[in-house]
C-alpha cells in the first residue's frame, strides 16, 4: 500500500509539471502574434521620430550653411574720422536701413543703402558704397560741425560749407556757440546751406582758428578754450562805436576781433593774418588765453591786453 501512495503521488507531480508546461505552450500560441504588432508599431513610431528629428537637424545646418549672399548683409563704415563717435555712427547704420529691410549682397542693396543715407543724414556727402564678399562698405566725405546755434528749443550745428547738421552730442570737438544772428530768415533743414551774412562771418573766423590749431598747436588747440562768438553787432549795425565780432573764452574773457574777415582796410584795422599771428603768439607764450585778463584786443596792430585793474 505504501508504495502504490508513492507511485500516485509522482504521478500527480509529473502530471502537474506537464500540464504547466502545456499551459505556457498555450498562452504563446494565443497571445504572440498580438505582442508582436504592438512591437512593430513602435518601432514605426520610433523610426519616424527619428526621421522628423534628422530633418530638423538637417534643416538647421542648412540654414547655418546658407550661402551669405543669401543673409543680411554687414554694414562696416570706411575711413571713419577720430572725431566721430558711437551715436553718430548708429545714427548712420540706421539711415543706412531706414525701411528695416533685410540687405541682401547685391548692387541693388548698395544702391539702396547710399540712397538712404543721402536722404536722411546730412553728416556725410559724396556716399558710396561698395558690394564685398561678405558685407556692405560705406564711405564718403565727412562734415564736421564748427559752430552750434540755439535757436529756440531748436539746436544744431553748422559746418564749415555753411551747412546745417542736425544735433548729436559732440563733447569731444571744439563747437563754438553763435549769438547775435539776424533772425530774418528760419535756419533751413539738415542738410542744406544757411546763407546768412553773420553766420558766414563767425564761420570764417572759426575755419581760420581751426586751421591755426592744426599746424600751430595741434597738440593743444587753441578753440577749446573758446566758449562763443557774438556776431550781434557785425557790419556796426547796433552801434558802429563798438566792435562788430567778439569772441568769449570758457572763462568769459573777451577777445576782440573786430571787422568781418578780409574788411580790415576798411575799418584801419589790423590784417586779419596778424591778428591770428598776434592772438597765437599770446596764446603760446601764456600756454593759455583763460588767464586773469579783462580783454584781449586784437584790432590794433600792436595788440592790446587789458588787465583787471584797468577796470578801475
Amino acid at each position: 500500500m505504501a508504495r502504490r501512495k508513492r507511485t500516485k503521488s509522482k504521478t500527480k507531480r509529473i502530471s502537474f509539471k506537464l500540464g504547466t508546461s502545456k499551459g505556457r505552450k498555450q498562452l504563446k500560441i494565443a497571445y504572440g502574434p498580438g505582442l508582436m504588432s504592438i512591437l512593430k508599431v513602435f518601432a514605426a513610431i520610433f523610426i519616424l521620430v527619428a526621421i522628423g528629428i534628422g530633418l530638423v537637424s538637417l534643416n538647421k545646418y542648412v540654414k547655418k550653411a546658407a550661402p551669405v549672399s543669401q543673409t543680411t548683409a554687414i554694414l562696416e563704415l570706411m575711413d571713419v574720422p577720430i572725431w566721430v563717435n558711437e551715436p553718430l555712427k548708429e545714427k548712420i547704420y540706421r539711415a543706412a536701413i531706414a525701411y528695416g529691410e533685410d540687405l541682401k549682397l547685391d548692387e541693388d542693396a548698395a544702391k539702396s543703402v547710399q540712397q538712404n543715407i543721402e536722404a536722411l543724414v546730412a553728416w556725410m556727402d559724396d556716399v558710396r558704397v561698395q558690394t564685398t564678399n561678405d558685407r556692405l562698405l560705406i564711405e564718403g566725405r565727412w562734415r564736421r560741425p564748427l559752430a552750434l546755434v540755439k535757436n529756440g528749443p531748436r539746436s544744431f550745428y553748422v559746418d564749415d560749407e555753411l551747412v546745417v547738421l542736425d544735433f548729436v552730442p559732440m563733447p569731444n570737438l571744439p563747437i563754438v556757440n553763435v549769438k547775435g544772428l539776424s533772425t530774418a530768415t528760419d535756419a533751413p533743414p539738415p542738410g542744406e546751406v544757411w546763407p546768412l551774412d553773420d553766420l558766414a562771418a563767425a564761420i570764417i573766423i572759426l575755419t581760420k582758428l581751426d586751421q591755426m590749431d592744426e599746424f600751430i598747436t595741434p597738440e593743444k588747440p587753441l578753440l577749446y578754450k573758446i566758449d562763443s562768438i557774438n556776431v550781434s553787432n557785425f557790419n556796426g549795425r547796433r552801434n558802429s562805436h563798438e566792435p562788430h565780432i567778439t569772441l568769449y573764452t570758457k572763462n568769459n574773457t573777451k577777445i576782440i576781433w573786430g571787422a568781418e574777415f578780409g574788411t580790415w582796410q576798411r575799418y584801419l584795422e589790423a590784417p586779419d593774418e596778424e591778428k591770428l599771428t598776434n592772438l597765437y603768439n599770446y596764446y603760446k607764450e601764456h600756454n593759455t588765453i583763460l588767464s586773469n585778463v579783462k580783454y584781449i584786443d586784437l584790432r590794433s596792430q600792436q595788440y592790446n591786453i587789458s588787465l583787471p585793474v584797468d577796470r578801475y
